[in-house]
């Protein structure tokens, strides 16, 4: 191992409490079953990827619903123009974990509340977006991607507003019939961000900080981070000569105006641990039980096993812990994002990078799936 990586190391694992992530008890790690010797093998895991420039650094985040019992800071936040090293409370671009924890967790409220069914059609509640036979999809069918959409339309389609962008998303033709094909769609996700500011008569902004974060207490959390937390972001790529730092990395949600509701939240790992916490206790106090066990429940789709926007055993689970149960419900994102939520094990794990720093050729999903079997291992080890 070379002599920076282990200087950069030596640097950013020590002291694991910041001052946000007391806002949850610490517990010991041995009670998860993370011993030393696991412990060590996370180290292992994510020195290899910094060795082999997966990732400049990233932060690693393990709990239950009692505690925070593992959380560490490893490598740089950023490499270029300067060396920054990375620290527990960096805020990161979350990329697609804005889909479950803002989007999808927005729209069952409004199933709970009654505004919105989980199997009307879209067009219920966006008559515009009824052309070229997209009047058959569902909103069940936009929440497991097998509502027929494309994955993404043309950047061009973005770059005249927000208004021209959905003119031109409701004139999109579909690649597949509805409900016959799991396509992961950017377009899908868009579109029920779309549905939550039509039936709440607020921003995705707006309605997700006042329903999802504000009652959980995640203050560092949401679209748009202001220039504090930007200072504190870890840094992706460069946009028109620029370093994006705490600026949404996706190109659509760029376009938008930075909140969109297939990318664009910005978070920390304590904050995300406050979600996974409420989410190991049946979603309370931002869903009901039965709202939650809707969300997180096994849905076939034709390629795996998808929950209402998140992924359970799919093509897109590398980052899923091997040993987690048929209960984990997770989600990655392309920045290097990604959170597995296992309620049958008692068990959360949060991985967080800037995998696409420097140059976008990062590669992290094979590290947060091994992390997450290490995690799940301990746990299972203290069953009887």
């Amino acid at each position: 191992m070379s002599q920076r990586v282990l200087l950069t190391l030596g640097l950013c694992c020590c002291g694991f409490l910041t001052v946000h992530a007391d806002e949850l008890p610490r517990i010991e790690a041995g009670s998860l079953g993370l011993s030393t010797e696991r412990q060590t093998e996370i180290d292992a895991a994510v020195m290899e990827g910094l060795q082999k420039k997966r990732m400049p650094g990233c932060v690693v985040l393990i709990g239950s619903s009692e505690g925070i019992a593992f959380l560490k800071a490893y490598g740089d936040r950023q490499v270029q123009p300067n060396r920054h090293p990375m620290t527990t409370d960096t805020v990161f671009d979350l990329a697609s974990l804005t889909k479950p924890i803002a989007t999808a967790t927005s729209i069952m409220q409004l199933i709970e509340q009654g505004k919105v069914e989980l199997d009307a059609r879209v067009v219920e509640y966006l008559p515009d977006f009824a052309a070229n036979g997209k009047d058959k999809i569902t909103v069940r069918d936009l929440l497991v991607h097998q509502g027929g959409l494309i994955p993404d339309n043309h950047l061009r389609d973005y770059q005249d507003g927000p208004e021209e962008a959905f003119r031109r998303i409701n004139a999109l033709k579909l690649s597949a019939e509805p409900r016959t094909k799991f396509m992961y769609s950017d377009v899908g996700f868009l579109v029920l961000g779309r549905i939550v500011e039509t039936v709440s008569g607020e921003s995705l902004k707006d309605y997700t900080q006042r329903h999802i974060f504000e009652p959980l207490d995640m203050m560092e959390t949401g679209y748009l981070p202001a220039k504090p937390l930007q200072e504190r972001a870890a840094v992706t790529q460069q946009r028109d000569g620029k370093w994006m730092q705490g600026e949404v990395h996706d190109p659509r949600a760029y376009e938008l105006g930075g909140v969109a509701g297939h990318a664009g939240l910005f978070s920390t790992a304590a904050d995300l641990a406050k979600f996974a916490t409420a989410f190991l206790d049946d979603g309370k106090p931002i869903l009901s039980p039965k709202t939650f066990e809707l969300m997180t429940d096994a849905y076939r789709v034709s390629r795996g096993v998808r929950g209402l926007g998140w992924d359970k055993k799919s093509p897109y689970s590398s980052n899923r812990g091997a040993t987690m149960t048929d209960k984990a419900f997770g989600h990655g994102g392309f920045t290097g994002t990604a959170i597995w939520i296992d309620p049958g094990l008692d068990l959360y794990v949060i991985f967080l990078s800037n995998r696409v720093h420097p140059n976008g050729k990062g590669s992290v999903n094979r590290i947060a799936g091994e992390i997450g079997t290490i995690a799940a291992d301990g746990v299972r080890s203290k069953s009887p």
